[in-house]
């Protein structure tokens, strides 16, 4: 679950940990409910996805450096000092109040 001061309720969050998990990403998808954290990551694409998607740059803190809305068919390129990628369907990221300076929170659910 991904909390943050200003979600009032937890977002279901899935996270990516292996090379293969995080190269799959939100491929193949037409949306998710809640998040996907991409751990470790510093850049996301992407190319073959089937909706927009919002993308949080975390540190490793879990500090939110940068937060992007994404088209399907781009490439980002690698954030310095990012060690996390969130990844949502656009809008998201703003109903939850994930912005630069907010620490995002990770829990079992």
């Amino acid at each position: 679950m991904l909390t943050t001061p200003e979600t009032p309720h937890p977002v279901p969050l899935e996270v990516a940990r292996s090379a293969q998990s995080r190269r799959r990403g939100l491929l193949g998808r037409d949306g998710i409910d809640g998040a996907l954290l991409l751990s470790p990551a510093s850049a996301v694409h992407t190319l073959g996805m089937r909706f927009p998607i919002d993308v949080a740059y975390l540190d490793r803190t879990l500090r939110v450096m940068a937060v992007r809305t994404m088209p399907p068919g781009r490439v980002g390129l690698p954030r310095p000092g990012a060690r996390h990628v969130l990844e949502a369907e656009a809008g998201a990221m703003e109903r939850w109040g994930i912005r630069p300076g907010v620490r995002v929170g990770i829990r079992d659910p």
